[in-house]
């Protein structure tokens, strides 16, 4: 079996995000912390989160890119039990028991974006259309003969890239900033 732990590969999360995801959490696309959200109100880093963020479970901060892991089952059970904790204090989940369905689901959604080789890596773009949230996930690999410590630029996008996504530039300097 195979999850998402977040992944740092350098320190661009740190400025982007609010709170950025501690490298090693397990990782799910985390579209649901935006569920009551005005995501066209949404400024600088929440909309950085928003548009490209995935959440690391153990610390509730975001990631721009998770990698595919081998994991057994212990692991998803403690993935998805963490989860639910979080569900019911962080996100006004009703109980335990609604909370544990909850994680459960995100977890096999974050699972199923795992089929792919352990050290692949996965980014995500959100975008709302016709009112509704929509994902679409890429996966990264290293490039033959790159070094055997990934830097940003030694990956080679291979699949996921969509025509129907709407571009957004993103101006790494105005993030850091706070601004829109």
């Amino acid at each position: 079996m195979k999850l998402l732990r977040t992944i740092q590969l350098d320190p661009s999360d740190s400025f982007v995000f609010a709170s950025a995801a501690e490298p090693g959490e397990w990782a799910v696309p985390g579209a649901f912390v935006f569920w009551n959200a005005d995501v066209d109100a949404l400024a600088g880093k929440a909309r950085a989160a928003f548009r490209s963020g995935l959440l690391g479970i153990g610390s509730l901060g975001w990631s721009t890119l998770a990698q595919v892991v081998d994991a057994t089952e212990k692991d998803r059970e403690e993935a998805t039990a963490l989860l639910a904790e979080r569900l019911v204090a962080h996100f006004g989940a009703p109980d335990a028991e609604a909370a544990r369905a909850a994680a459960t689901e995100e977890i096999g959604f974050a699972a199923s974006l795992s089929d792919h080789p352990a050290g692949t890596l996965i980014a995500v773009h959100r975008w709302i259309e016709d009112g509704a949230v929509r994902e679409q996930f890429r996966t990264l690999r290293r490039r033959e003969g790159a070094e055997a410590h990934p830097r940003a630029f030694s990956f080679l996008e291979v699949e996921g890239e969509s025509e129907d996504a709407p571009a957004e530039a993103i101006d790494l300097k105005v993030l850091a900033r706070g601004e829109r």
